[in-house]
């Protein structure tokens, strides 16, 4: 019954909790976890090593780094530097396993979603988020940063295909032909087995991303061997299957049979049935009309906005974690003072602020570069 048992999620740690549950043992899967009680993060390492492992799993060989923590969506902004700052030593040590140089590496970070379906938004979110430096190391070489080995990072928002007429995969390989990146960082919102995981929950995996996966929109998927590049995935689950969210409050029923002296064969019945029979027998329950369904909290909209601002800080540390380790303290706070408001300044009072440095720094490279970026 198992390998009839298909489960929505993207996540690779909800694969394997499905087997341990149900008392198997997956050769060739390893799954290590280690939890910070000061941060209230969970940290799961899945390892696929072998083509056995992955094909019980239904996922590629390779790793998949997994965090959880109830405060991802929180505005906490501390709590918010701790995560960005996981996630960029995560992206930092894939980028090194694929073994591609370190100095002027190109990135290309891709936001795959719908912009106009706020659980799908988180791509395009963090792609508005980031600073780029692309175009700013082309037109003014390094110099113009400051430091010898910042990455260029570059972004691109494809759409979805009801769009474009075109799949995410086929635009962003059209990209990689022109620019020729070192490594692609795929973002894309992600559907979980578990509601509890909803929005709490980051997966980056070195294995490219395929999306709509999760929701059964097979798409093209954006991997090494599609894109000839190597594809770090990161996924937040946005998104939960109705018949998942059935499905656990018919095991919190089974509990509540269990407990009661008359109701207690009831509940000991149904409990015979393995988790993919359950499953199986929910999806009949409320198909036609719930099954397909899936459903997202009410504050998604929050949520999203700041989740996106985290990854994409994680994204943007890549650079700025190398320039604060090698510039100045006063170049940090200026470079900082700049990203802080240019949302919220005019062009002419960007301007000013350069024009208008005691120490005459408006000149020098690392002042010329953030006036570019805004």
């Amino acid at each position: 019954m198992i390998k009839n048992y298909s489960v929505r999620t993207d996540l690779a740690l909800e694969e394997k909790e499905r087997f341990e549950s149900d008392h198997v043992e997956i050769s060739g899967v390893v799954l290590e976890e280690d939890y910070d009680e000061a941060s209230e993060l969970r940290v799961t390492r899945v390892e696929i090593k072998t083509e056995n492992g992955a094909k019980a799993m239904g996922k590629p060989v390779g790793t998949y780094l997994t965090i959880e923590t109830p405060n991802l969506a929180m505005p906490d902004e501390k709590s918010q530097t701790v995560i960005a700052e996981k996630v960029c030593s995560f992206i930092k040590e894939l980028i090194r396993k694929f073994e591609v140089k370190d100095k002027d590496l190109s990135i290309l970070v891709v936001g795959l979603g719908n912009r106009e379906v706020t659980p799908d938004s988180l791509g395009p979110c963090v792609a508005d988020h980031l600073s780029v430096t692309r175009h700013i190391v082309k037109e003014y070489g390094k110099y113009a940063i400051g430091v010898d080995d910042a990455p260029m990072i570059s972004a691109v928002v494809p759409g979805v295909m009801g769009q474009t007429g075109m799949e995410s995969a086929e635009i962003v390989r059209g990209i990689v032909s022109e620019t020729n990146p070192d490594v692609i960082i795929a973002v894309d919102a992600l559907a979980a087995r578990n509601s509890k995981r909803l929005n709490r929950t980051i997966q980056i995996a070195d294995t490219g991303i395929h999306p709509g996966s999760g929701v059964g929109n097979h798409r093209n998927g954006m991997t090494m061997e599609t894109l000839g590049v190597p594809v770090i995935g990161i996924g937040v689950p946005t998104v939960v299957d109705a018949a998942t969210i059935v499905n656990d409050t018919m095991e919190n029923f089974i509990r509540a049979l269990e407990s009661s002296d008359s109701l207690k064969g009831v509940g000991e019945v149904l409990r015979s049935y393995n988790a993919g029979e359950k499953y199986e027998f929910v999806k009949e329950l409320i198909s036609p009309h719930l099954n397909g369904m899936f459903v997202t909290p009410k504050d998604v909209d929050e949520m999203v906005h700041h989740i996106s601002h985290t990854l994409s800080e994680a994204i943007n540390m890549l650079f700025y974690g190398r320039f604060r380790q090698i510039g100045s303290i006063r170049e940090n706070e200026q470079a900082y003072t700049v990203r802080s408001n240019r949302r919220t300044m005019s062009d002419g009072d960007r301007f000013r602020i350069l024009e208008k440095d005691e120490n005459g720094r408006a000149d020098d490279p690392v002042s010329v570069f953030f006036l570019a970026m805004i």
